[in-house]
């Protein structure tokens, strides 16, 4: 089985860019990053490419003077390893309390009940 690697919320950012556009050049990552939020510098962001090319998240290739990046690891897969880290660290790896304290403290619309009714009804068997 292949090792997911951790990824942190800030690389979350640059991971959902290239689901969804691989492959970019940096600068292509750098212009839509800085574009919905001015707070990002380009050298955090080339930062933060090395980290997840290192993590084995992302690879590269050269295009010219460009390296375009694409990810090695599908959002599925990553959603599904932060899912079961979260859940082992806060709730001892156990579904049923993390399911009960979030009914309980998050305000659902009735249509998000019909859906988790729908969901668990099919698992069920």
């Amino acid at each position: 089985m292949k090792k997911i690697p951790k990824v942190s919320d800030t690389e979350w950012e640059i991971m959902k860019i290239l689901w969804a556009k691989a492959p970019c050049s940096a600068g292509e990552l750098i212009k839509s990053l800085t574009e919905s939020d001015p707070t990002w510098h380009p050298k955090t962001i080339k930062t933060f490419l090395t980290r997840l090319v290192a993590k084995g998240a992302l690879g590269f290739e050269k295009d010219g003077h460009a390296y375009l990046y694409s990810p090695l690891v599908t959002e599925r897969e990553c959603v599904d390893a932060a899912s079961e880290s979260f859940l082992s660290r806060v709730f001892g790896g156990s579904f049923k309390p993390m399911l009960a304290h979030f009914v309980e403290h998050k305000k659902l619309t009735a249509e998000e009940i019909r859906e988790l009714k729908r969901l668990l009804d099919g698992r069920g068997s």
